[in-house]
């Protein structure tokens, strides 16, 4: 064999040995894909399986409530195959949920049992119906952990918004009237609640009124805690509580009837008294004008006065001429 062939059979030699390998690595990455694609989808099968066993056994309870179902064979036995095939080969699944589902379906199972025999005749009909209704209540509650929350237990799951969950069973069907005389919604909220999940809003624990008046009040203290009003002492709430003498409440009832009777008592009339007209002035004497004019003028004499001058109306009902100022008599 020469060298170049020799060349040749091991270049194509090694190129078949990559390809195998690669094919083989290929076909062994296919298969392990193709078994956690079929995991998940078995996973989500055991949800839509207790989904339509959960739907179905609402009906029948409904059925019990209105009486259109009457005969223990119109219950169908509960089965679950999907959760039997997940728990028999070993999966990545939270197997502490797959437990407490496969417990769900157990109380399920067990109380269908006792309402049947209870519809032939065996037991009372409504009592099996109510617990009944609270096994369904805590499976939809398992069933939406499941769902939502990777199948963690409730104390463990992450803080929800309660409209979540309302928003959830909404879209998977679960109306809240589905069961007669229930809220189907609230109930699944309360029962996750009770089983430790954190959902907010948190319950109201006061009324409105309760929460303000805790919180302000017009006559509080500022300085006290949340604004509280002080309490009143002992002594101020027995004289407030005190019923009043009987003298103080004779003198007050006589002060209210004095008062009443100058209340209803007519106010008296005033007549308005006549006006009285100013009198007339006196004509002035025409002789002693005359002699007055006839008398010389004299030069007016300045005299200083630290008081500053007043000058006073002058009376005309006399009938004299008033002075003129500046004339020395």
């Amino acid at each position: 064999m020469s060298d170049a062939t020799f060349q040749t059979f091991l270049t194509s030699g090694l190129f078949v040995l990559t390809a195998s390998i690669g094919y083989l690595a290929w076909s062994a990455w296919r298969w392990l894909d193709r078994a956690r694609d079929m995991e998940k989808a078995a996973l989500v099968g055991v949800g839509y399986e207790l989904r339509m066993n959960l739907m179905r056994m609402i009906q029948e309870l409904a059925g019990v409530e209105n009486g259109s179902v009457q005969s223990e064979i119109q219950l169908v036995p509960v089965v679950h195959p999907q959760l039997d095939g997940i728990l028999i080969r070993p999966n990545e699944a939270d197997r502490e949920s797959l437990t407490m589902m496969r417990g769900n379906y157990n109380e399920l199972d067990a109380h269908k049992q006792t309402l049947r025999a209870a519809l032939s005749g065996h037991g009372d009909v409504p009592a099996a119906a109510n617990v009944a209704v609270d096994a369904v209540i805590g499976s939809i509650a398992t069933l939406y952990l499941w769902e939502e929350h990777a199948g963690a237990a409730p104390k463990t799951a992450r803080s929800t918004r309660s409209w979540h969950v309302r928003d959830w069973m909404k879209a998977n069907d679960f109306r809240s009237d589905l069961l007669p005389g229930l809220h189907l919604r609230d109930a699944v909220v309360e029962r996750l609640r009770a089983l430790g999940m954190t959902l907010t809003p948190k319950p109201l624990t006061y009324t409105a009124s309760e929460y303000y008046a805790k919180l302000y009040d017009r006559k509080a203290d500022p300085n006290a805690p949340f604004w509280k009003r002080k309490a009143k002492p002992a002594a101020v709430a027995e004289e407030a509580e005190a019923p009043p003498e009987p003298e103080l409440e004779a003198a007050s009832e006589e002060a209210d009837m004095a008062v009443s009777e100058a209340d209803a008592a007519p106010e008296p009339v005033v007549e308005p008294e006549p006006a009285v007209e100013p009198a007339l002035a006196a004509e002035p004497d025409p002789a002693m004008e005359a002699e007055q004019a006839a008398l010389p003028e004299a030069e007016p004499v300045e005299v200083e006065s630290a008081e500053p001058e007043t000058t006073e109306e002058p009376d005309l009902s006399s009938g004299e001429k008033p002075p003129n100022p500046g004339v020395v008599h």
